[in-house]
């Protein structure tokens, strides 16, 4: 098979040329912008794609054509490589460089790229593209494809799907379907077949009742929940809300509940302690909320869904009799108060990581059973090949608990953060202890927590080191948060540069709600000052001081 490059650079100019010069970079969730300006990355991550599998010797590698928790007239695109895991980070470079060079240059960097990785241009490759719900995915979804056209690469379009859902495909393709059969109503059959097999007809338990709202955030994961519904067999009561009539993320979703700490629009009043959900626009954030009989609003994020799940398979390993390592991967976002829980009361080893889900999914690879979660709700459970085969044992020796375990491990979606996964592992949690929203939030109490963001010229000039929880950059910043960390009990506060816009994230947390506002807003002013701040004004928790930002 013979390939000529100059088709590459025929379908950039005519189709798919470069509109903007504005530098682009891939991030932690790849590439991410206003829609309108992604045509020319789109058809070069297909041609990037086609390479990669190229390189991996014809192994699946994913696209999926999302912005996630992004307004909806933002998309993005990230490729998924052949376990299911984020793009090597040698190659988020290849990629930065090639979506950066102009339509004349186009042509050379493809054949530099082949060059410099000995990459044989007439081996078999594939590639499974997906796509969120946005209005202008199916473009975007033609582009990659046309990439991987032009490079005689073999292409599988999903249609609208979530982002964990091509994971999986990925993965199941990759494993010869040992992990699951790589088509949507495969995807299905296995978390529902697993979820029932452990529900039995036990629908409520204790505290626990059969109802659940749920918060599509008018993304693709409202369609699939829906999809859920009708193959579940009413095992899981759910009402869906923001299933696609509004716009994406737009008042709604799990960011939104998570940032604002309310529920989202278009979601009934429900009864108090009633369980609610929310996921993001591609379905891979959850987070649970409900309103107590005062009308309080409470908030169950990452970090709690982390503890939840911790604590049930460490007793669930002790149910087995099995000797595994179990750890838990944070972030600094991560609740002080679940640090402490999980250190002191579950007697879990926590590791922290910088911000990213790359980061958390690879030190969980690094213990038997891995648990990783964002606060923004996104994680998962990755089990070592050795942990399953010593559960697969003791269930063929008999063991009722190790048959158990492996439907758990079933309803888990190890390649990513599932947040319908994530879902279906909460609610056979719940069912299990007998709990309901009010016993699962006892368990501690969060430290009152505020994030800001702050505009500033330049984000680059915020470095850190220690997983994000120290400024290196400016000189001297880092020493004046410490000095007002000190004025507050339980006071904590780090800053991070964004990774896609030019503002700095500014969190903190403390013993009271007023101490946190004042904290987060006077870490606020000195990145303001010593970081090059611009933008609108800061007001003072107290309405009595302003800022310029």
């Amino acid at each position: 098979m013979s390939i000529n490059l100059r088709t590459v650079y025929a379908f950039a100019r005519e189709m798919y040329p470069k509109k903007s010069n504005d530098p682009i970079q891939y991030g932690t969730a790849g590439f991410r912008g206003k829609a309108e300006n992604l045509d020319s990355t789109m058809f070069r991550m297909g041609v990037l794609a086609t390479l990669r599998s190229r390189i991996l010797g014809g192994s699946v590698i994913g696209v999926m054509i999302t912005a996630s928790h992004n307004p909806e007239p933002d998309n993005g695109v990230k490729l998924i490589d052949p376990k299911g895991e984020m793009l090597d980070p040698s190659w988020e470079v290849i990629a930065t460089e090639l979506a950066n060079v102009t339509d004349q240059e186009l042509e050379a960097q493809v054949g530099k790229i082949i060059r410099e990785n000995n990459i044989d241009v007439s081996s078999s490759s594939n590639v499974y593209v997906g796509m969120d719900n946005r209005y202008h995915s199916p473009r975007l979804l033609k582009a990659v494809a046309d990439g991987v056209i032009a490079l005689k690469g073999n292409v599988k379009e999903f249609g609208i799907v979530t982002t964990p859902m091509v994971h999986y495909f990925v993965v199941a393709a990759n494993t010869k379907c040992a992990y699951g059969q790589p088509t949507e109503e495969g995807y299905y059959s296995k978390l529902i077949t697993a979820f029932n097999s452990l529900r039995e007809d036990k629908l409520e338990n204790g505290n626990y009742k059969n109802r659940l709202l749920f918060d599509g955030a008018n993304g693709v994961g409202a369609r699939k929940m829906l999809q859920f519904i009708k193959r579940m067999n009413s095992t899981l009561n759910v009402e869906v809300f923001n299933k696609g009539d509004g716009k994406i993320n737009h008042e709604c979703g799990a960011d939104h509940v998570k940032v604002l700490q309310k529920p989202p629009i278009y979601m009934p009043i429900a009864e108090p302690f009633t369980r609610c959900v929310s996921v993001d626009g591609d379905a891979d954030r959850v987070v649970y909320f409900f309103t107590d009989d005062k009308g309080v609003f409470h908030l169950l994020d990452g970090d709690r869904i982390a503890t939840l799940v911790a604590d049930f398979l460490m007793d669930t390993v002790k149910r087995c009799s099995l000797e595994l390592k179990l750890g838990l991967v944070q972030t600094a976002y991560a609740n002080g108060a679940s640090t402490d829980y999980i250190v002191n009361k579950l007697k879990v080893p926590v590791a922290c990581v910088p911000t990213g889900v790359k980061h958390l999914h690879h030190k969980a690879l690094e213990f038997d059973i891995g648990v990783y979660f964002e606060a923004n709700g996104h994680g998962t459970v990755i089990f070592s090949d050795d942990a399953k085969n010593l559960i697969k044992k003791a269930a063929e020796d008999g063991n009722e608990e190790a048959k158990k375990f492996l439907l758990i491990i079933d309803v888990i979606n190890e390649t990513v953060g599932d947040a319908i996964s994530d879902m279906l592992l909460v609610e056979t949690i719940l069912n299990h202890k007998g709990w309901d929203v009010a016993d699962w939030l006892a368990c501690y109490d969060d430290l009152p927590n505020l994030q800001l963001k702050i505009k500033v010229q330049d984000r680059n000039v915020i470095t850190t080191s220690d997983s994000e929880r120290v400024c290196v950059t400016p000189v001297g910043l880092q020493e004046a948060i410490n000095q007002a960390v000190s004025n507050y009990k339980r006071g904590r506060s780090f800053v991070r540069p964004s990774g896609t816009e030019d503002v700095v994230r500014v969190y903190a947390e403390a013993a009271t709600k007023e101490d946190c506002e004042s904290l987060a807003y006077d870490v606020g002013i000195l990145v303001h000052k010593m970081a090059g701040g611009v933008g609108p004004e800061l007001v003072h928790p107290n309405n009595t001081v302003k800022a310029h930002f």
